[in-house]
């Protein structure tokens, strides 16, 4: 996918999901219905738009057949604010990417549970040290030994873009 098409499907899924809030009101959508991504094709003819859906699934089918019935309104809306010579017309998804991330995660939670140990992820939270932190010098002897906090500042990653300053 080129710059261009990523740009063009960018604004077309903010207008979309805007459009979505405020101008349906159809009964078959879900209130947790959201835009994943827009994939438009090289001749700006059409804009694949991959929706999310939490509800069962005859919900997510109902939401789809929904968006697909008011594809034509919501082209509208592309319309209203995008300027192009032809707007692509919309085609409504499903992904379950989401829902494949989530079986994923269950299968490798299982996985380890049978073996007996954690997955990684809850090991990183118990690792992580408590937000309760003592004040300085609070209950610790060792203070005065250690040098001031002034003499080694930390060290301060490279924000993208200053390798050549």
């Amino acid at each position: 996918m080129s710059r261009r098409t990523e740009r063009i499907g960018s604004v077309i899924r903010n207008i979309v999901s805007e459009a979505i809030q405020t101008r349906l009101a159809d009964p078959r959508l879900e209130p947790l219905t959201s835009i994943t991504r827009v994939d438009v094709s090289a001749d700006l003819s059409l804009a694949r738009v991959y929706v999310s859906v939490m509800a069962k699934p005859a919900g997510q089918k109902l939401a789809v057949a929904a968006l697909a019935n008011a594809a034509g309104r919501l082209r509208g809306a592309v319309a209203d604010q995008v300027h192009m010579r032809q707007v692509p017309r919309l085609e409504f998804v499903l992904d379950d990417s989401l829902k494949q991330a989530f079986e994923t995660v269950q299968a490798i939670d299982s996985a380890m549970a049978e073996l007996g140990e954690k997955p990684p992820w809850e090991n990183a939270a118990e690792a992580e040290p408590a937000d309760e932190e003592e004040p300085a010098g609070a209950g610790d002897e060792s203070t005065a030994a250690r040098p001031a906090d002034d003499a080694n500042p930390p060290v301060q990653p490279a924000q993208p873009g200053e390798e050549d300053r």
